[in-house]
């Protein structure tokens, strides 16, 4: 009589599931506040599965103020509208020709912390101005993304339920006057440059097809890849 084994072998445990693929929208000229809940929506009605999202687009013109921002930095909104929202930072101006990118992430399942996600962007945006010529840098101490002191690309991000939305902002062919009624990111006197002053870049979609390369490298490689300096 046959005897059974105390217990079965150990079934191989099954690979992991591959994160789903990013999807990338390319929305146009969109309004802000609409944009803004929309992607408070998108976080709060995602699952474990949901696909990231990268949202690239532009604003009209608007001034848009972080959660704990002191609206003393506007200077002098004149007829642009001046909205409060849920990010962190103090105070930006968003407007046509101007770059847009919300990358809507899981960070949990994309294995980034806050601090990695801002340095993605940051770097992002550093490699697609290298390709371009263009020598450009990030500071610790003030984030974004910085041409020869003058400030190239702005960042400001939420995370709720382990998720990002908000993102960064790059000048291509925008309007930079508008700057001048605020302190950029709450530092007065702040100079602002453009893509479009330091290289042949002629709108905010071709610069969005530029840099997606870059930000798909930076946010998805491995980490070793996205930690390169």
């Amino acid at each position: 009589m046959s005897t059974s084994p105390a217990y079965a072998a150990a079934e191989p445990a099954a690979p992991l599931a591959p994160p789903p693929v990013p999807v990338v929208r390319r929305l146009g000229l969109v309004p802000y506040e609409a944009t803004w809940r929309a992607m408070q929506r998108f976080t709060d009605e995602r699952s474990s599965t949901t696909p990231d999202e990268l949202w690239l687009l532009e604003h009209p013109p608007v001034f848009t103020l972080g959660m704990n921002a002191d609206p003393a930095h506007v200077l002098g909104a004149g007829e642009i509208p001046v909205v409060r929202i849920d990010r962190g930072g103090q105070v930006t101006y968003h407007g046509p020709g101007q770059l847009v990118v919300y990358p809507l992430v899981d960070l949990r399942r994309a294995g980034l912390g806050v601090r990695d996600l801002v340095t993605a962007l940051e770097r992002a945006v550093i490699d697609f101005a290298a390709a371009l010529g263009i020598e450009a840098e990030s500071r610790r101490s003030a984030p974004g993304v910085y041409v020869a002191g003058r400030k190239l690309a702005s960042v400001g991000i939420r995370v709720r339920r382990g998720a990002s939305y908000h993102g960064i902002a790059l000048n291509v062919c925008n309007d930079l006057a508008p700057f001048r009624q605020i302190n950029p990111c709450g530092y007065a006197g702040l100079e602002m440059t453009r893509l479009a002053d330091l290289a042949p870049i002629e709108s905010a979609g071709a610069a969005g097809e530029g840099l997606l390369p870059h930000l798909l490298e930076r946010l998805y490689a491995a980490p070793a890849a996205r930690s390169r300096a």
